[in-house]
């Protein structure tokens, strides 16, 4: 993947304002959990419960709630099969599957930088 350089863009073509398509996405990722349950999807449909074993920490509450943010927001598809007991299944669409470029970019940012973010966070904390 290419390097982005910010010296390449003028700075009023890169915009957050209220209104910009561009925030869609960090709106979308905001969610504490949003990101984790795509990352957990990426290799295909998955159960509630196996969901929550993968992710581990995750309330079913918590995954429900996070499920159907996805779903309105046509990240995730939720099947249900006519089976006794009913079973459901979330899988990734289209624009969920994209959602894992930026969330892998994120991983490596966060692989990179992580240690420095703690530390200022620590600084800051106890006023070092």
């Amino acid at each position: 993947m290419d390097e982005i350089r910010l010296d390449e863009h003028r700075a009023d073509d890169i915009r957050f304002a209220a209104d910009c398509q561009t925030r869609l996405g960090l709106d979308l990722l905001s969610g504490t959990w949003t990101g984790v349950v795509v990352w957990t999807l990426r290799n295909g449909p998955l159960r509630p419960r196996e969901l929550q074993d993968r992710i581990g920490g995750i309330s079913h509450k918590v995954l429900n709630e996070t499920l159907r943010r996805l779903e309105q927001n046509g990240l995730v598809s939720r099947r249900r099969y006519a089976e006794a007991p009913p079973r459901v299944e979330y899988d990734l669409t289209g624009p969920g599957r994209g959602m894992l470029e930026p969330l892998f970019a994120l991983s490596r940012w966060t692989e990179q930088y992580a240690d420095e973010v703690l530390d200022a966070r620590e600084r800051t904390l106890t006023g070092r």
